[in-house]
C-alpha cells in the first residue's frame, strides 16, 4: 500500500506517530516559506504542513488536484489555528517527505468551490473531476450504503440474489427496446432488458420462491429529470403471495433501509388509493399527497362549449383541460410571479398556461373576455376570493408534470409547510387494458403479464375496458418510485390477453411459446415489484434530477459528454453484422 492510513483514521491516539497518506491537493497555501496543503482522500481532509525549505518548495509546485504521497508525524495544531469545520481540524501532519504521484492540469472547475459555476455539460464532460466534489462523493457513498442495506434486508428475509440475462429477447413492455445485432446469427437481434420480467417469472416456475436483483434496465425513451436510458432497480419476485404481502415487504424494507441510511423514519402502513379514487380526487395516478389543499380539477365539462380557441382546439385533439387551485394566493400573485409560472410551464414543454384570479366575486384573467357567463359561474364554484386557478390544456402526463411543479413552486412562495415531508401511497386497481383505435387493438396499461382481478375475468370477453388489473404502483411525493403486479400464472389467461392485444396464435407461439410452455408445468401464483434506486436516492438526497445520483449519466439528449457516446462505428464492424446504414 502507498499509505498507512486514510484521513478518517486520524485521531489523537496517533499523535507523535509516523504516518503515510496519499490523496489530492485540495488547497495550497504559502505562508512565508512554510507551505500548507489540505490533503483529501475519499474519507476526508487533513492539513499537511511543509516547514523544510526543500519540501516547501516542492509542495508549492504541486498544483491543485495533483495526486501526491506524504510521510510525516501527526501532531496537534497550534492553539488558535484549529478548524472546527473539519473532522481532523485539531490535527495536522508535519511533513518529512513528499512524493508527487501525478500532476494535474489546470482544472475546468474548482472541486472545493462552495458555489459551482460550471454547466451540467461541462460537469458531465469532466465527470471524473465532478465526482471528486464532496456532494457527489456523498451521493455515491449513500448509493452504495442503500443498495447494501437492501441486499442485507432481503437476504435476511430469505431472498436469493440471482442474475438474469442482459442479452435477451424483445418483448412488448411499453417503451422501445435497445436492439443488439447478433454476429453469429445474421439478421437476428437481442434486446437489452427493459426489466427482468419474464426471467424472474421463470425463476418462480423454477421453485426459487423468493428472488431479488439489483438490476440494470434499458429503455429507449425520451429523457427527463427522472428518466435515463439505463437505470437501476430493486427487482423482487415472490411465489404464493397476494398484493398486500408484497406491499408489507416493501414497506418494511424501505422503513429499515431508509431509516438506517438516511436517518428518516417512515410512517407505515402507507396510504392506499384505488386508481379510480386517485383519478377522481387528484386527476393523476401519482398524487402528491403533501399538497392535498392545492386541489386539482378536470375542467373539460366546463369548457365543452367554449369559444376560447386554445381550449376548444385542445379538446378537439383529445387533450384535456386541467385546473390547479392555489388557495389564498392573492397577496403573492403579482404579475411577476404569474409570469414566472407561465415560463415554468413552457420550460416543461407546455404550449402555455392560463391564470385566473378570484377577486371580490369577479374573475381576473387574460382570457376573462372569452369566458361565458356559465363558464364564469362554474369557475366561481371552484375558487373563492383570494384563490388563484392555473389552467393547463395538455395531454395528461405533461399536464401532471406542469401542475406538480406549480404545486411545489407556489407552496414555497406561500411558505406552505406540508404536514408530512414524505407522503407515500400505494395506487392499485388500474385498468388492465386500453384501446388503441388507430391499430384496432387493446394494449396493456402496465405489461401484458399482469393478471386481471379474479372477479373481473368475465369482462375480458364482454367489456375489456372495464377489467381491472392486479397492478400496483408505489408513489412518493407525486413521483412513481416503483410498480408491480400479481402475474398471470395460467397459460389460458395469458394467451387470452395476448389475443386481445392483437397477436395471432402463430405470433404468440413464435414470441412467447417458450414462456407459455413453462406455465404448463405447475407454475405457482406469483407477483413482484420493481423500485427505482435512482429516484429513491434523488428524493432523499434532495436532488431535482436523478443525474445527480448516477456516476456516469446521459444528458437529456441521450449523449455521454465524457466518452462521446453514441458514436458511429467502423464499416468493418457493420459488415460483420450484415448491417447497412441508410
Amino acid at each position: 500500500m502507498l499509505r498507512t492510513h486514510s484521513c478518517e483514521d486520524l485521531d489523537r491516539k496517533l499523535i507523535g506517530q509516523s504516518i503515510t497518506l496519499a490523496g489530492w491537493a485540495q488547497a495550497i497555501r504559502d505562508h512565508g516559506g512554510v507551505t500548507f496543503i489540505d490533503l483529501r482522500d475519499r474519507s476526508g481532509i487533513v492539513q499537511v504542513v511543509f516547514r523544510k525549505s526543500d519540501l516547501s518548495e516542492k509542495a508549492r509546485a504541486l498544483g491543485l488536484e495533483s495526486c501526491f504521497q506524504v510521510t510525516g508525524h501527526l501532531q496537534k495544531r497550534p492553539q488558535g489555528t484549529e478548524n472546527p469545520e473539519m473532522a481532523t481540524g485539531t490535527l495536522e501532519v508535519e511533513a518529512e517527505s513528499i512524493v508527487i504521484l501525478n500532476h494535474s492540469k489546470p482544472l475546468p472547475f474548482m472541486v472545493a468551490a462552495k458555489t459551482l459555476e460550471a454547466s451540467e455539460e461541462t460537469r458531465l464532460k469532466y465527470r471524473y473531476i465532478d465526482l471528486r466534489r464532496p456532494k457527489m462523493q456523498k451521493a455515491m457513498r449513500k448509493r452504495h450504503e442503500f443498495t447494501q442495506a437492501v441486499r442485507n434486508f432481503l437476504t435476511q428475509e430469505g431472498f436469493w440474489e440471482i442474475e438474469t440475462p442482459i442479452l435477451t429477447k424483445s418483448t412488448p413492455e411499453g417503451a422501445r427496446d435497445f436492439l443488439v445485432p447478433s454476429r453469429l446469427n445474421s439478421g437476428t437481434f437481442y434486446a437489452l432488458p427493459q426489466s427482468p420480467q419474464i426471467f424472474k417469472q421463470m425463476l418462480m416456475v423454477s421453485g426459487m420462491e423468493k428472488y431479488f436483483q439489483i438490476a440494470r434496465c434499458f429503455r429507449d425513451e425520451d429523457l427527463r429529470a427522472d428518466r435515463q436510458l439505463e437505470h437501476t432497480q430493486i427487482d423482487i419476485e415472490m411465489s404464493f403471495v397476494e398484493a398486500k404481502d408484497i406491499w408489507s415487504l416493501v414497506e418494511r424494507m424501505l422503513s429499515k433501509t431508509i431509516g438506517d441510511v438516511f436517518g428518516v423514519k417512515l410512517s407505515t402502513p402507507f396510504e392506499q388509493l384505488s386508481f379510480q379514487e386517485a383519478d377522481a380526487k387528484y386527476q393523476t395516478d401519482k398524487p402528491d399527497l403533501r399538497f392535498r389543499e392545492f386541489l386539482r380539477f378536470k375542467l373539460d365539462p366546463i369548457f365543452e362549449k367554449t369559444s376560447f380557441k386554445v381550449f376548444s382546439q385542445a379538446l378537439a385533439s383529445k387533450k384535456s383541460i386541467y385546473g390547479l387551485k392555489i388557495p389564498n394566493a392573492k397577496d403573492r400573485a403579482g404579475r411577476g410571479a404569474l409570469d414566472r409560472s407561465v415560463s415554468l410551464a413552457k420550460a416543461l414543454g407546455a404550449q402555455g398556461l392560463i391564470w385566473i384570479k378570484a377577486v371580490d366575486g369577479a374573475l381576473e384573467s387574460p382570457i376573462e373576455k372569452f369566458l361565458s357567463a356559465d363558464e364564469k359561474n362554474n369557475i366561481n364554484q371552484l375558487i373563492k376570493p383570494g384563490d388563484l386557478l392555473f389552467v393547463c390544456a395538455e395531454e395528461a402526463n405533461l399536464a401532471d408534470r406542469v401542475l406538480k411543479d406549480l404545486q411545489k413552486s407556489w407552496a414555497e412562495t406561500l411558505g406552505f409547510k406540508p404536514q408530512e415531508a414524505h407522503a407515500w401511497a400505494w395506487v392499485y386497481d388500474f385498468p388492465l387494458l386500453e384501446y388503441i383505435p388507430e391499430e384496432k387493438r387493446w394494449q396493456a396499461t402496465h405489461n401484458p403479464f399482469t393478471a386481471p382481478k379474479p372477479e373481473d375475468m368475465a369482462l375480458l370477453e364482454s367489456a375489456p375496458e372495464k377489467a381491472r388489473s392486479c397492478q400496483y404502483d408505489i408513489v412518493l411525493n407525486g413521483m412513481e418510485l416503483g410498480s408491480g403486479s400479481i402475474r398471470n400464472h395460467s397459460r389460458e389467461t395469458q394467451t387470452k390477453i395476448f389475443k386481445l392485444m392483437g397477436y395471432t396464435q402463430a405470433e404468440i407461439d413464435d414470441r412467447f411459446g417458450w414462456m407459455l410452455e413453462a406455465l404448463d408445468f405447475g407454475a405457482p401464483p406469483h407477483g413482484g415489484v420493481a423500485l427505482g434506486i435512482d429516484r429513491i436516492l434523488s428524493i432523499f438526497l434532495n436532488e431535482d434530477s436523478i443525474r445527480e445520483v448516477i456516476a456516469f449519466p446521459k444528458t437529456q439528449r441521450g449523449t455521454c459528454p465524457f466518452s462521446g457516446a453514441p458514436t458511429p462505428v467502423d464499416t468493418k464492424q457493420l459488415k460483420e453484422l450484415g448491417i447497412k446504414l441508410q
